[in-house]
């Protein structure tokens, strides 16, 4: 399981939202050998008054958060960011230098879903990879 937020300038992100949510969510599916059915994005759109942002950066700057079960291996994660990186230079014209990823991880048994604890959730995926 995974909730991903994306954080930006709104101008910037309402015209790319759905690009940049298929975009990310192949990259997690690639990256994490994840079904394609269990996408949950959320956009926090911001004013540019609101958003202050490490120099060098252009209004293209976007901050993806990543919660999620713990498991993944390192290489599996790199292998996520690298994708995303790239994919998102490629697709949506954002650089390397306008992106930054936070992967947040947590044992199932933190989470909370369809009524049960995660550690008692029968899974459709593997998080052990």
């Amino acid at each position: 399981m995974s909730q991903i937020k994306i954080y930006g300038i709104k101008t910037h992100l309402i015209p790319v939202r759905e690009k940049l949510s298929d975009t990310l969510h192949a990259c997690v599916m690639e990256a994490f050998q994840y079904p394609a059915n269990k996408r949950a994005h959320r956009f926090f759109y911001l004013e540019k008054k609101d958003f202050y942002y490490p120099e060098g950066r252009t209004d293209q700057y976007t901050i993806i958060e990543i919660s999620l079960f713990e498991g993944r291996s390192i290489e599996s994660k790199k292998k996520l960011y690298q994708l995303i990186f790239s994919r998102f230079e490629a697709e949506l014209g954002i650089s390397n230098q306008d992106l930054e990823i936070t992967l947040t991880e947590t044992p199932l048994h933190n989470w909370g879903i369809r009524g049960k604890p995660g550690d008692e959730l029968l899974l459709d995926y593997k998080v052990q990879i």
